[in-house]
């Protein structure tokens, strides 16, 4: 087991020759041209420490790396090493990359729980931030701290948290001024460009549906919700064998808008993570969207949490029965056909308890009950939505902006 993974060596990256390999092996792979002249110093050498050399993840490698998603941040969980607050962040690990989906509400509860789940910040392939609302971004610091180069993906908006830009034609010109009174001495750029909360981050936004690397696809849309009709949010959709891993910060944009998105990459939906945004939905709402999410996408499997809303768990869990899947913080939950295969066997369940501190729970087990919901009922009562309106119409109101029509 390497410290601070997770993971054993041979689902690693790296290929270490054991001190038995002998040299005639070596020069036959390496040093064949010069055999005679390097003889003498790779037998006195340390062989393992010559070819401890990284290499790239193999096909073979990719498909024994772990498929899984664990939640490191949320208003409610089980596992008593993790804190519990109003947030969101998930590690995904699936085809031998390892993926952070947004980094919570609070930097050292963040920490707290990485650090609880052995979470090394330093291997991370990139990073993914769905959204501008602080109880999704607070952590971000931190990462960039042990990974300052670590590639950073976020939404395009203007005057976004994330960078942004716009044509410097935006605001109204008066040729009357003199120079030194007008913006840029009246010769402003063709193009504005707008600084980010994170000086030096490696970061790209995203303004539409992306293939940012093999399988891995970001998918940009704007909210329709009242009080948020200009956010825009970037969601993660990895195609695997099973079908489309789907994880969701926010779903300001609307969950089935998301999986509609998603349903173009590929129309299985295996999976779906994260917050549905139902927090304060009417039941005939809730139960809509849940009819159509099970019947009209047909998707298999469903892990919602942070602000999906407790009568919205309970209305999803009714819908999708055993396939309704507890994803509190500190949930570690395997993706694949092997892992449902196996979920029949109440062996299999004890022994994955056992290794994982957090065993999955599906159906009526999933059930947020006592502490556990009052807590969830407790941290949901102050949402950074509620602020959201106010500080849009302030931004309108600097910029001259029109206010936006509702999106039917």
């Amino acid at each position: 087991m390497l410290p601070g993974t997770g993971q054993s060596v041979e689902t690693r990256p790296w290929k270490i020759a054991s001190a038995e390999t002998s040299v005639h092996e070596i020069g036959d792979r390496f040093v064949e041209p010069f055999r005679m002249s390097i003889s003498k110093f790779v037998r006195t050498a340390s062989l393992t420490a010559l070819l401890a050399v990284p290499l790239a993840p193999t096909a073979s490698q990719a498909e024994t790396s772990p498929a899984r998603v664990t939640i490191l941040y949320d208003a409610f969980g089980k596992e008593a090493s993790v804190r519990k607050d109003w947030g969101f962040s998930a590690l995904v690990e699936v085809g031998g990359k390892r993926i952070l989906f947004d980094t919570g509400n609070n930097a050292d509860v963040f920490l707290a729980n990485a650090k609880a789940k052995g979470v090394d910040f330093t291997t991370l392939d990139f990073v993914v931030q769905s959204h501008r609302h602080a109880d999704h971004l607070a952590g971000l610091a931190e990462v960039l701290k042990v990974n300052p180069k670590v590639k950073i993906y976020g939404p395009k908006e203007g005057f976004g948290v994330y960078g942004s830009s716009l044509p410097s034609s935006f605001y109204r010109k008066n040729e009357q001024l003199p120079p030194e009174q007008r913006y840029y001495d009246g010769k402003p750029p063709e193009t504005l460009q707008f600084g980010t909360a994170w000086n030096g981050a490696n970061i790209e936004v995203i303004d539409k549906t992306t293939e940012i690397a093999p399988g891995i696809w970001l998918i940009a849309l704007v909210s329709d919700q009242k009080g948020t009709l200009e956010l825009k949010e970037v969601s993660l959709a990895i195609n695997t064998p099973e079908g489309i891993v789907l994880l969701v910060g926010c779903s300001h944009p609307g969950i089935e808008k998301i999986v509609e998105a998603a349903s173009a990459i590929n129309p299985k939906i295996h999976y779906v993570f994260g917050g549905f945004h139902l927090v304060n939905a009417p039941d005939e709402t809730i139960a809509s969207v849940s009819a159509s999410l099970r019947d009209k996408w047909k998707i298999e499997n469903v892990a919602p949490g942070h602000c999906t809303g407790e009568p919205t768990f309970a209305g999803l869990r009714e819908a999708f029965g055993d396939r309704y899947v507890y994803a509190g913080a500190g949930s570690v939950l395997e993706l694949g056909k092997s892992r449902r295969a196996e979920l029949n066997s109440y062996i299999h369940k004890a022994s994955y308890s056992a290794a994982t501190s957090s065993s999955e729970l599906r159906g009526e087990a999933a059930a947020l009950r006592g502490s556990d919901l009052e807590y969830y009922r407790a941290r949901s009562a102050t949402s950074p939505d509620a602020r959201e309106p106010a500080m849009m119409k302030w931004l309108r109101a600097s910029f001259r902006l029109p206010e936006p029509e509702a999106r039917k």
